[in-house]
């Protein structure tokens, strides 16, 4: 530790002294790079010099970052706990120290400051913003440097040091990249504890409207919690009447230039509050200031512009009539702004470009947030002297010259591993099934379910691997698609395999059968059997005149299609469902054999017939 106390009284910049300082102290096994039980020892040591310059700094008087400074041949020398961030911050830099160990260190000393001090402090951070923003120190520090300065806006007040918040926020935004999703309201709630308290009482002795008084300020509910409004039709009703009493005060109180060039906006900027009073006594006072009428009215058009946003699920959208009345306020709305001195269509233009820009930011966060950053092209620099050639394509244009050279012979393209492919079921559901996940913390408005493309492609997908799945669209909606073994275990359960409903609901069917239906079932039976011994007897009596009429025989047959053979009696048998009897089999080998017999017998009388003519 006395090492790093004459490191810090040492002048000349820390590049000169911090490594061999640090060699000094620890003595690492490498000469440039600590290991990680010689980065904690360093640590350690580091912390405890900072409490005990600390505690000297309180003990002086002195401010924190001014303690130990000193004034030589007309320079100021840095105060000690400055030198020493300088030269911690200098080791970070290089990679000589692990990264984080300077943001771990810039907390210790906010945390040990009074509110005073860490105004300096948080000087001293952000004069370092562009280094501490480089890539190898932000990754090790991003979330330490976001808890320093969440502690310090919890500490501050928002009332008194606004300002002092002001340089927080902007430091937040700058020293983080512009798609950081932890800067990003994901889960969209609103602040609902800023809470805007009024007289519920009329004061005495005062001529106040006082029922104007209430119903102005309980606008100011709404404004808080603009889903409330949504799916509460009394709610929006009771807002939309007060909306319209105040509207009409507007109107029927117009503000005139003279009054609005009386208010000087820079001067109104330097005294500016977060909320206005809420006296009763100050309501006359109030509607004359123009800055106070701009306020309501952007809140309005604010609370309309969510009400409507792109991101919205189709159950949390406004109803038609709702939309209507939307409208007709907002035009309201607009008109009184115009009406509003000074330079009140300048200033209304400004307001709708910002709430049109707005709903980008809208879009961007239903994405999940994508990355602005795009890597830089490489420009190629032509020789001095050299054209630029048109290139020529062999068939024609670029895109079919490289369908065809995609591979050296176009049979391999299909099996080619880079070529565009149907993807695997559990892969594609994989976004849906993150969203579905309660503790992911992602409202409806932003899930993939609201995307009709993604849910189409999904289908066709499940419909092709994965039936199981795509049966339980019809039960369940898009979520009963996803795989199960996507889905955490109190979600899987919703989606669970049950028993088959079409075999319960077959069973109360039997269950449900009367005897009168048995009865007729049993007729239908019975017919079906007198219906095949007809046709049987049919077949026999077709038969049995072959014996004496051998033409009347074959137009019989001509007719039926020939005589019946044994496998065309079994087909007859198997379509009416009866099973033949014993005795049933011989009357047809007789019958048969008689049609065989007179067959014969009636060839040989036709021959005799012609003998006898010839």
């Amino acid at each position: 530790m006395e090492v790093f106390r004459r490191a810090i009284l040492e002048p000349g910049p820390p590049e000169n002294f911090a490594l061999s300082t640090v060699q000094e102290v620890i003595k690492p096994q490498r000469q440039t790079k600590l290991a990680q039980d010689e980065n904690q020892m360093l640590e350690n040591i580091l912390r405890a010099l900072l409490q005990e310059l600390v505690a000297a700094a309180v003990e002086s008087g002195e401010p924190m970052m001014q303690h130990g400074q000193s004034v030589d041949d007309s320079e100021v020398a840095q105060g000690h706990i400055p030198r020493l961030l300088d030269i911690v911050l200098y080791l970070c830099e290089k990679e000589h120290i692990e990264g984080g160990m300077i943001f771990q260190l810039l907390e210790d000393l906010t945390e040990m400051s009074t509110m005073r001090n860490c105004k300096d402090i948080f000087g001293f951070i952000e004069s370092k913003q562009d280094i501490l923003g480089k890539q190898e120190l932000f990754a090790r520090g991003k979330l330490v440097m976001l808890r320093t300065c969440n502690q310090l806006l919890r500490r501050l007040s928002k009332a008194n040091d606004v300002v002092f918040c002001g340089r927080i926020l902007m430091f937040l935004a700058h020293f983080f990249p512009l798609s950081e999703r932890s800067a990003v309201n994901i889960k969209g709630v609103f602040n609902t504890s800023n809470e805007t308290s009024y007289e519920k009482d009329p004061p005495a002795g005062i001529s106040v409207d006082f029922n104007f008084y209430k119903t102005f300020w309980s606008l100011q509910e709404c404004f808080c919690n603009p889903p409330s409004l949504i799916n509460a039709p009394t709610r929006w009703q009771k807002f939309t009447s007060s909306l319209m009493v105040v509207f009409s005060t507007f109107e029927a109180q117009p503000l005139s230039d003279e009054e609005g060039d009386a208010i000087k906006m820079e001067e109104e900027a330097a005294n500016f509050g977060i909320k206005y009073l809420t006296s009763s006594k100050l309501m006359g006072l109030e509607l004359k200031d123009p800055s106070f009428r701009r306020h309501i009215l952007v809140q309005c058009l604010i609370l309309f512009d969510y009400l409507r946003s792109p991101g919205k699920n189709e159950k949390d959208l406004p109803s038609e009539s709702m939309k209507e009345e939307i409208k007709s306020c907002e035009d309201r709305v607009k008109k009184l702004l115009e009406m509003t001195p000074p330079r009140g269509k300048d200033f209304l233009n400004k307001i709708e470009h910002i709430l049109e820009r707005e709903k980008n930011w809208v879009w961007w966060k239903r994405d999940g947030c994508p990355p602005f950053e795009k890597q830089p092209m490489e420009k190629k620099t032509l020789q001095d002297g050299t054209r630029k050639r048109r290139p020529r394509w062999r068939l024609g244009n670029k895109e079919l010259s490289q369908l065809w050279k995609w591979a050296d012979q176009n049979p391999n393209a299909l099996t080619d591993p880079q070529r565009v492919r149907t993807p695997a079921v559990m892969e594609y559901w994989k976004p849906l099934a993150e969203d579905m996940d309660v503790s992911a913390g992602i409202e409806d408005e932003y899930h993939h379910k609201n995307n009709r493309v993604y849910c189409w492609k999904g289908l066709r997908c499940s419909a092709r691997q994965d039936l199981e799945g795509f049966s339980r669209f019809t039960d369940h909606g898009i979520g009963g698609v996803v795989p199960l073994e996507l889905l955490p275990p109190h979600v899987r359960s919703k989606y669970q395999a049950k028993p088959n409903e079409r075999s319960k609901r077959a069973k109360k069917e039997e269950a449900k059968i009367t005897p009168q239906q048995a009865e007729e079932n049993q007729i239908t039976t019975s017919a079906s059997e007198i219906d095949g011994e007809g046709t049987r007897g049919d077949l026999e009596a077709t038969a049995t005149p072959m014996d004496t009429d051998p033409t009347a025989a074959a137009a019989v047959n001509d007719t039926q299609g020939g005589t019946p053979t044994p496998d065309e009696h079994l087909k007859q048998g198997s379509d009416t469902d009866i099973g033949p009897e014993p005795g049933q089999l011989e009357a047809d080998a007789e019958a048969e054999a008689e049609a065989e017999a007179g067959t014969v017998d009636g060839e040989t009388d036709a021959e005799v017939d012609l003998d006898t003519v010839g």
